[in-house]
């Protein structure tokens, strides 16, 4: 053993370490303070497997001397684990036993090859062992277990040196995932790799599969046997951007979102593309050339939910996450299938006659007459089959907004409450100047003033004048006006949808809560250059202004939901991360440190958005049909992105920051000082950004040491690049991208990713039918506007207020769907990896490990912190008799629907 050790180290120092490179690492070496010296010992040891300063010139001669002598042969084994599917149907059964059989027969089924760090002289390649095979597969066979090890021997000799890759080729006839390879028997001790990826038969991919260790290696570090290889396997995920994308491919690259739309179908579902034009900017989307459609040949053509649409293999759901989905599909059926057959049966019974038709969805489910069950009966059996065995499928869970105050959500102070606490807490913003001025063109739509004066609000302020409360920073607001007045005319000319462009003032009380003093409800002006239309309610004083207000109040949280799907959660979470996620795969190898930072972050999220084109975001999708801008709505996130998106303003202190509900203070624990102390999204996700952005920290100092060496890094440099270049072309040129070019930059852009990744996304999903579950609360979709005496339904809404506010609201059928749908978004699956979790093998190094199990203590630490500030009866806005504690930033979570937990990436 200690002989070869003694080759492994001469050919490593031969290799690495002399002549003018080994002068110049010296130097450089020299110039570094003590701790970044040590960072700087500890890549070099991963490099070359000891300290430049143990090779004497004495140790040399020796080493040289062993070099002479015959190499020893030894045999390293590979100890492999494969994943199989917990549930197969009969023909992949069928398949894996023909594959087992095949194995016994003829043998050496599956194929793996071992690479070296170092250079072969003889060959100029990297060194390699010969090539074995995987044994025991017909053996277990049968075995019932949901992970299978099997083994490999490899013959080596003591001059291999370090093993840096392994190759695979599975001879059989399927796939399969291959969850991780250990290597033991090298004197460095056991070799990890981490593989989680599915292996092709050769058949569809005849290259063998590389996968490399666990170390992490800069581009410049890279050991000269992995340097080709590491090349290579950046071209083969990149692809050549020719023809349609299959599902067994591993390969990622851009496109515009022009499948939205289904020409075919007729001209009710042509969608414009979005991306690509000055008028209509949006992120890119992951490419999967499918043809164009018959009618339309910049669009295309579409693949409708279930059947699949083209991701890497690698980026599909594991098993627990689909059987998660399966069993909300069975729900979802239920829920949307009855109501949509009572509907079309009689149509009357699509609107509620009173809110304990709303409470029913709850307690009792749908309940149908007799013969309307026999009805369904005789043309869907399986339904009442069902309904009879599982009774509970038909009924909705009791949203926990109506858990601990079933009419909290009629209060004012709720309302305000939601703003801080509830699931778009990130529109909130602080009044700076009065009265409000628009920012869009007034030769277009008129005076930018706000209709809102003064006298409107002046008896609300606890007798400060107007000034006196923005100097204190006492008045706050809600400002939907800017991003619904453009397409109002249009989503007001469908049938069944109303809107307004609203804003709501709110003042800050002495007890540090919210209360709303005015909303201003805008529609665009009739002709150029004339008034808009344009009315302002304040809190009321009589029973018929409490029902006006109430309705108010519905158009401004319907306003409040439309940007928070379209804009704060989609768009900013979800869209503008893709561009990101391909260009890591693209350009940073898997060996790459901060591809192995990222790694967790991505999970899902290609899935996730592929799905959201199918049945989401589509036209006459879920989005399109329940939330009140209809077919416009994707054409609203795009003037987002245009308008609104910043990544420099996506980390959470540059947001409150923007938003005014922050100032910078050095002085204070997070570097800002908030202007509403119990902020709950703000005071809890401080704390979670600051963990994410110490650990970040930590990670980047280790491995950048200077502003030259991310110069430098020429993948690091590729993968931004190429986000911003290509993945945000639309936006490329904006003045306000981060420059890459020293440590505090790019720890700001690493932390901004892994935040919007973990917790802002959770911050906006996890509570969506927690507190959007009772519709009422929060309706994504208004019918009508509120009625002025001069209006003809004014005489209803006067004789039945309780029966007019529930005829704005969505339809049974509306309702029930959109309720379906975000139960599924709330829902945790029993896969879920949570901010602070990951397997001590992701990375190598031993430093970063202990690290991020102190940054994972910091996490545990935070959700402490946040669990004794909702028992804190000082703040308001998380705790009181039936206030709901403020929970979305708890870090931790089961499966199911929580209203907490932060996974490490979107995966719903």
């Amino acid at each position: 053993m200690a002989l070869s050790m003694e080759i492994s180290i001469s050919i490593s120092t031969k290799s690495f370490v002399g002549g003018e490179r080994s002068s110049r690492l010296t130097s450089s070496f020299n110039s570094l303070n003590s701790r970044q010296r040590q960072r700087q010992r500890q890549r070099h040891r991963r490099c070359v497997g000891f300290p430049m300063a143990a090779a004497t010139v004495e140790r040399m001669a020796t080493i040289v001397e062993v070099e002479k002598t015959k190499a020893v042969k030894f045999t390293a084994r590979a100890v492999v684990t494969v994943r199989r599917k917990r549930r197969e149907d009969l023909k992949e059964t069928i398949a894996n036993q023909i594959d087992a059989y095949s194995d016994k027969i003829v043998g050496r089924s599956v194929l793996l090859e071992l690479i070296g760090t170092q250079i072969d002289p003889k060959t100029g390649g990297p060194k390699t062992s010969k090539r074995t095979h995987l044994k025991g597969w017909f053996d277990k066979k049968d075995l019932k277990a949901e992970k299978v090890v099997y083994t490999a021997d490899f013959m080596v000799d003591s001059t291999f040196g370090e093993p840096g890759a392994i190759t695979i080729l599975n001879r059989h006839q399927r796939e399969f995932y291959l969850e991780s390879i250990e290597v033991q028997g090298f004197p460095t001790g056991t070799v990890h790799f981490t593989c989680d990826s599915w292996v092709q038969p050769n058949k569809i991919q005849p290259n063998k599969r590389v996968f490399f260790t666990n170390k992490p290696y800069l581009p410049s570090e890279t050991p000269l046997g992995l340097r080709r290889l590491r090349e290579m396997e950046l071209m083969e995920l990149r692809g050549d951007g020719k023809g349609e994308r299959k599902m067994t491919d591993r390969i990622y690259d851009y496109d515009i979102y022009n499948d939205l739309g289904n020409p075919d179908k007729g001209t009710e579902l042509v969608r414009p593309t979005i991306g690509g034009a000055e008028s209509l900017p949006y992120p890119r989307r992951l490419r999967t050339g499918r043809p164009p459609t018959e009618t339309d040949e910049s669009a295309e053509s579409r693949v409708e939910y279930p059947e699949p649409i083209y991701i890497p293999r690698d980026e599909e759901f594991e098993e627990k996450k689909l059987e998660m989905l399966a069993d909300g599909d069975v729900k979802a059926l239920l829920h949307n299938l009855v109501p949509l057959l009572v509907s079309s049966l009689s149509p009357e019974t699509n609107d509620f006659k009173g809110f304990h038709d709303i409470d029913n969805l709850f307690k009792e489910g749908l309940r149908l007459k007799q013969a309307l069950q026999d009805y369904l009966l005789e043309k869907i059996p399986f339904v009442t089959k069902i309904q009879e065995s599982s009774e509970g499928l038909l009924r909705y869970d009791t949203p926990h907004i109506i858990r601990k105050d079933k009419f909290a959500w009629l209060r004012d102070d709720e309302f305000a409450r939601q703003s801080l606490a509830g699931i778009n807490p990130v529109n909130i913003e602080r009044l700076q100047a009065f009265p409000p001025v628009s920012k869009l063109d007034p030769e277009v739509y008129g005076p930018p003033e706000s209709a809102i004066k003064e006298e409107h609000i002046i008896g609300y302020l606890n007798g400060m004048s107007v000034q006196q409360a923005l100097e204190n920073n006492r008045l706050y607001m809600l400002d939907f006006h800017d991003i619904y007045l453009p397409f109002l005319d249009k989503i007001n000319a469908q049938d069944g949808r109303k809107a307004y462009g609203t804003r709501t003032i709110f003042f800050l009380t002495d007890l540090g809560t919210l209360k709303p003093i005015a909303i201003e409800l805008s529609l665009p002006p009739a002709t150029p250059n004339c008034s808009r239309a344009k009315r302002v309610l304040t809190p009321p004083t009589d029973a018929t202004n409490n029902w006006l207000w109430q309705l108010a109040k519905a158009h401004v949280c319907s306003n409040d939901a439309g940007v928070h799907q379209l804009v704060n959660h989609w768009l900013r979470t979800h869209a503008c991360m893709e561009p990101f996620i391909v260009a890591a795969h693209r350009q940073l190898s898997i060996m790459h440190p901060i591809f192995k930072l990222l790694k967790p972050h991505m999970r899902y999220n290609l899935k996730i958005n592929s799905i959201a084109r199918q049945i989401l975001i589509s036209g006459g999708g879920v989005i399109e049909s329940g939330f009140t801008p209809g077919k416009y709505c994707v054409e609203m996130s795009s003037a987002a992105y245009r308008d609104l998106w910043r990544f420099d303003q996506e980390g959470l202190p540059a947001d409150l920051i923007r938003r005014g509900m922050a100032v910078p203070d050095q002085t204070e624990p997070h570097g800002l000082r908030l202007l509403i102390k119990d902020y709950p999204y703000a005071t809890d996700g401080l704390l979670l950004w600051s963990a994410i952005e110490k650990f970040v920290q930590s990670y980047v100092a280790t491995y950048y040491p200077s502003s030259q060496s991310i110069l430098s890094d020429t993948e690091l440099q590729s993968w931004y690049a190429e986000s911003i270049q290509v993945g945000h072309a639309d936006r490329k040129s904006a003045p306000w991208w981060p420059q890459l070019t020293d440590q505090s930059n790019l720890v700001s852009i690493l932390t901004t990713l892994i935040w919007l990744a973990s917790a802002q996304h959770a911050a906006l999903n996890f509570g969506q039918y927690p507190l959007g579950g009772y519709v009422p609360n929060r309706p994504p979709l208004m019918r009508r506007l509120v009625p002025a005496e001069s209006d003809p339904e004014y005489k209803n809404f006067m004789a039945d207020p309780h029966r007019f506010f529930l005829s704005t609201l969505p339809g049974l059928t509306q309702m029930t769907t959109f309720m379906t749908v975000i139960d599924t978004l709330s829902t945790h699956s029993k896969d879920e990896e949570y901010l602070g979790e990951r397997d001590d093998n992701w990375t190598g190094d031993e430093e970063m490990v202990k690290a991020f199990k102190e940054f994972a203590k910091e996490v545990m630490e935070a959700e402490k912190e946040m669990q004794r500030r909702n028992g804190d009866k000082e703040k308001r806005n998380r705790c009181g008799a039936g206030v709901l504690p403020y929970e979305l930033m708890q870090p931790s979570s089961g499966p199911g629907v929580t209203c907490r937990g932060v996974p490490n990436s979107v995966t719903i």
